[in-house]
């Protein structure tokens, strides 16, 4: 997949690159577990310990939003993003939205 070749980085800096500023490039996800996760998570929360099925969902989610990241950067023309950063939140009690953003940039070298 040729966007895989997109470099996404939270530096603000690629060492040895030269670019120019494209704009703002974000990847969006909005996800929730099932119901049955849902209870389980629910009974873990009473004995307490890291509830595994909202980890991997959070997990899935941010490699989602990097991806949905790197195709708007290809559709832009960019060859990287820079200062990438994740955003999250929730809505309502069982659904998790989470972005990644940064400034799309085309190498000018």
């Amino acid at each position: 997949m040729a966007n895989e070749n997109i470099i996404v980085t939270t530096t603000e800096n690629i060492p040895g690159q030269n670019y120019t500023v494209i704009g703002e490039a974000f990847g969006l996800t909005t996800q929730s577990k099932n119901f049955v996760s849902d209870i389980g998570a629910g009974l873990k929360n009473l004995v307490g310990g890291e509830i595994k099925a909202y980890t991997s969902m959070l997990h899935e989610s941010r490699t989602k939003a990097i991806e949905r990241l790197r195709d708007e950067a290809a559709n832009m023309g960019a060859d990287a993003v820079v200062m990438m950063r994740f955003d999250s939140g929730s809505i309502g009690g069982d659904m998790q939205s989470v972005v990644a953003y940064g400034t799309a940039v085309k190498f000018t070298d």
